[in-house]
């Protein structure tokens, strides 16, 4: 309901003259409805109800006629005519959900278990339904106690996320404390570098009042998601003016919050000159279609339909549609449905067109696939998402060829010629950290055996096998998460620990000393989205 007044503003026709067919629809109405003009009779000596009885067509008058319906029907499709719009047409390379940062407090109060089976882990199963459901949009997490970490940057893979939220619990935290002001600067500095306005989501049960006042001055829309129990009171939270929303059994909650939270970006997405207007006509088919069924009355068109459905009923097999929707929408037109309805699993099976189904392949997770798909297409387009396909799927050197084809195929083509520099700095930092590691051989990463993408220099890949001693020094982020026997909230505990030990740098994790070089961003979406 939140998103009634922005649809209302930004309602308008796409082409409004045929709405000038609609006061010739209420008067050809009018003049067939008009009472008949006929001479008054003399009703003089008549009783009332014998009168009544001889005075033809004015109960008639009063019931529905097939004018009626007709007038009606042709009304609604003027309206159709006219094109009604209140919402652009959805980019299919940018994410329908805004930009968002969760907070999440890590405090010791968060392992109460007045809210079964803790808050902690309640606030983590709600953070797990929000990814779910704003799968493909760009999502970041923040943790914090007495000191605010970065636990993972902006990404549009929430499996990504997942172990890194099952790690976080109030042990590995270097510091005792609720500094939800500082968790609110990372957030903050965060969104500042995305190109469309987002929101912040903070996960806890309690507030220090010190924070109230930096939270309330958020300029990015922020919501709370309180895992407090039912009756419990927070000073902080009550002093909030900023939405705080009770956790509940079902995903209403989620879905409240998602509405809170992507309220700028649908403003944002209205703004958009460069997508057209969504053109919605085909929804006062329905109502129309309803109408039409008071034709369908005893008599001759009955038995017409009866015929037809007989005839439905005696097509062959072969040739009977597996569903209603079968019947009225193209497997396109089904697979955009489901696309529309981020069902990108769904949208590739439907799809038939290899490009959208390379793209649903795409968003659904399934990389590999999507390329094999797009192999059939020979446009920018289709490259351009290969490029991005191969980058998911760490096949850097491969994404860096797809974003090169795109380029020949379309010199000008949005966001290729950037999304190439970006791979091929990806490829860089891939080599430098695998110089670095000297290929692990002497730091006992611990996993069995890996190839890397490395073919810069002689072009030759690089195989490994773990060794059985460890050496000396800190091990970087890579290795770590590359261990088989180490654990992510290991992991996590020496990075906050290392943080917390150095003064502030960015809003983005500093490195750990020794680390390899910075990895650079992923590439983005066409049009920088």
């Amino acid at each position: 309901m939140s998103d009634l007044p922005l649809y209302l503003e930004a309602f308008h026709f796409l082409r409004p003259l045929w709405l000038l067919l609609i006061p010739l629809v209420l008067l050809m109405w009018w003049w067939v409805r008009r009472p008949a003009r006929r001479s008054a009779m003399s009703t003089e000596g008549i009783a009332p109800h014998l009168r009544e009885a001889l005075t033809v067509g004015r109960a008639q008058r009063r019931r529905l006629t097939p004018i009626d319906s007709t007038a009606a029907i042709l009304i609604l499709g003027a309206l159709g005519a006219a094109g009604p719009s209140w919402s652009r047409q959805p980019d299919p390379f940018a994410a329908q959900s805004a930009p968002a940062v969760i907070v999440l407090a890590v405090t010791p109060g968060m392992e109460a278990t007045d809210l079964p089976p803790s808050r902690l882990e309640r606030g983590k199963q709600k953070i797990r339904d929000f990814l779910e459901l704003r799968a493909g949009a760009r999502t970041a997490l923040v943790a914090y106690a007495g000191s605010a970490h970065v636990v993972l940057p902006m990404t549009e893979d929430a499996q990504v996320m997942v172990p890194y939220l099952e790690g976080l619990s109030p042990e590995i935290m270097p510091r005792e404390g609720t500094v939800a002001g500082e968790a609110l600067a990372l957030a903050e500095a965060m969104l500042a570098e995305e190109g469309a306005p987002g929101g912040i989501l903070f996960v806890t049960d309690a507030l220090d009042p010190a924070d109230v006042a930096a939270l309330d001055a958020s300029a990015a829309p922020l919501a709370v998601l309180s895992t407090r129990p039912e009756g419990s009171r927070d000073r902080g939270l009550d002093a909030l003016s900023a939405p705080v929303i009770a956790v509940t059994p079902d995903p209403s909650d989620i879905r409240r919050l998602d509405g809170l939270l992507n309220a700028a970006y649908r403003r944002a997405q209205l703004d958009d000159v460069d997508q057209p207007w969504e053109d919605r006509a085909h929804w006062l088919a329905w109502p129309a279609a309803v109408i039409l069924l008071l034709w369908f009355r005893r008599g001759w068109t009955m038995r017409w339909v009866v015929i037809a459905a007989l005839g439905l009923m005696a097509v062959p097999q072969g040739a009977r549609a597996e569903g209603v929707a079968d019947w009225f929408l193209t497997p396109d037109q089904q697979g955009r449905i489901a696309y529309d309805r981020r069902q990108y699993a769904r949208a590739a099976e439907l799809f038939v067109d290899p490009l959208r189904r390379g793209h649903a392949l795409y968003r659904s997770g399934q990389y590999e696939a999507a390329v094999e798909v797009l192999d059939r297409v020979e446009t920018a387009q289709a490259a351009f998402i290969q490029g991005l396909a191969e980058i998911k799927g760490h096949n850097y050197r491969d994404g860096v060829r797809a974003f090169e084809a795109a380029l020949a195929r379309d010199p000008d083509y949005p966001g290729a010629a950037e999304n190439l520099a970006t791979a091929t700095r990806i490829v860089a930092y891939v080599e430098a950290a695998q110089e670095a590691s000297d290929t692990g051989e002497d730091q006992g990463i611990g996993a069995d055996e890996e190839v890397y993408d490395n073919e810069s220099g002689q072009g030759e890949e690089t195989e490994r096998e773990a060794g059985s001693e460890g050496g000396g020094g800190l091990l970087t982020a890579d290795q770590w998460m590359n261990t088989v026997d180490t654990r992510t909230e290991d992991f996590l505990r020496l990075r906050f620990a290392l943080e917390a030990a150095q003064p502030p740098q960015s809003a983005n994790t500093a490195a750990p000393a020794g680390s390899t070089p910075a990895a650079p961003e992923e590439p983005a979406e066409e049009g920088g989205k």
